[in-house]
């Protein structure tokens, strides 16, 4: 449940975007797309915030001080006057939201490590996927009974099921250092994170996939609706492409403690490349694929996306068992942002076409591989002895 409130306060505002901007007089279609971006930009300072503290005062505290920040962001959007005071509510929901976010990823590195974190953090995620099925489904029955405000309002009562949930049954992982143990202080700890070369290469790669992902996901409306004509049938759409994600989840959960999550993580990068590059090709060689291509193209590319994102999760927090918080903090605030801003530059050069979503893929996987060939001179594919 905690891990779904960032997806489920995303793609639950998927099908509201035409009346928000309507309902706000908005010119540029693609600055709908801030609804989106406004949530993450707010998401990214509180993990770094939220994590340190998580590592002094223990985790369910400050899950539950996020939590109640996300509930009074929800009901300010629902009186927002204008666009702009409604994405500073959605800024300030992704910062509360930031806190169960940060607080879990600490609290898996709390009890595990390794391909058994991967494992684990699979597992999560899986049932954290569900949520992109069904969200735009009920954003989208929503509206129909009632308007835009309607989804700001099943947010709300979900952040008070979360909030009182976590206080009654959320377990504390987080232990105090034994007695003449100093914590590592958090200059140090910082600086620990940011030196680590396996911690950043993932960090960075972290950043440019959740752009890949990011851009489809502001774009999304536009790309079924727009482009394609599907109309009440893009939350169908979208839904299939979010499947795709689960049913990697669950494959990588099986598969990472035999092959590891370097090996599965690369392999699946190098898959996408090459799937968003014959995408690219297909949009310039047809000029609008069919409807049914690229709705297939987009979901092999969520799948592929998710074999990499928790196996590079999992291989960024390893060496920081010491500092989970911390390291949880900036990995979570780094790919957040980074993921905004990738995913708006590539979303922003929407054109009526998914030629640049095909491209913005291309690029941004091309960027994970050089920099994780940066970072260990090599990628563990078949063939070469893989680094567990």
């Amino acid at each position: 449940m905690l891990m779904a409130l960032t997806a489920l306060s995303i793609d639950i505002m998927l099908p509201a975007l035409p009346q928000i901007a309507a309902e706000y007089r908005i010119a540029s279609d693609n600055d709908r797309q801030l609804v989106v971006f406004g949530y993450l930009i707010g998401s990214g300072p509180g993990q770094i915030l939220f994590g340190p503290l998580s590592d002094r005062w223990g985790r369910r505290p400050v899950m539950l001080i996020g939590l109640g920040i996300y509930l009074v962001a929800s009901a300010l959007a629902l009186f927002a006057p204008s666009f702009g005071w409604l994405l500073a509510a959605r800024a300030l929901q992704g910062f509360g939201a930031a806190a169960p976010r940060t607080v879990m990823l600490a609290s898996v590195r709390d009890l595990f490590r390794g391909a058994q974190m991967a494992r684990v953090m699979s597992l999560i995620m899986t049932v954290f996927l569900i949520v992109p099925v069904i969200a735009p489904a009920i954003g989208q029955a929503l509206i129909s009974v009632s308007h835009w405000k309607a989804p700001f309002y099943f947010l709300f009562g979900f952040g008070v099921v979360a909030f009182i949930w976590a206080s009654r049954r959320l377990p504390e992982t987080w232990r105090p250092l034994p007695p003449g143990v100093k914590r590592v202080g958090l200059g140090r700890a910082f600086v620990r994170v940011v030196t680590t070369r396996q911690t950043m290469a993932y960090l960075l790669a972290s950043g440019f996939m959740l752009g890949c992902l990011m851009s489809y996901i502001a774009s999304s409306q536009q790309i079924f609706v727009e482009i394609y004509g599907m109309g009440p049938w893009f939350p169908l759409a979208f839904a299939g492409t979010a499947a795709a994600m689960i049913a990697a989840n669950f494959i990588n959960a099986r598969i990472v403690l035999r092959f590891g999550p370097r090996r599965v993580s690369h392999m699946a990068v190098v898959a996408f490349l090459v799937v968003a590059l014959t995408f690219l090709v297909t949009t310039q060689v047809s000029g609008r694929p069919p409807a049914i291509v690229s709705w297939i193209f987009l979901a092999l590319l969520t799948g592929l996306f998710g074999l990499t994102a928790q196996n590079f999760n999992a291989l960024a927090m390893e060496p920081q068992g010491e500092i989970a918080g911390m390291a949880a903090s900036i990995l979570g605030t780094y790919t957040t942002l980074a993921g905004a801003l990738f995913g708006w530059l590539v979303a922003r050069a929407f054109d009526g076409t998914v030629a640049p979503i095909a491209a913005g893929f291309s690029i941004l996987a091309g960027l994970t591989i050089l920099t994780i060939l940066a970072a260990e001179g090599r990628l563990a594919l078949p063939g070469l002895r893989p680094r567990l």
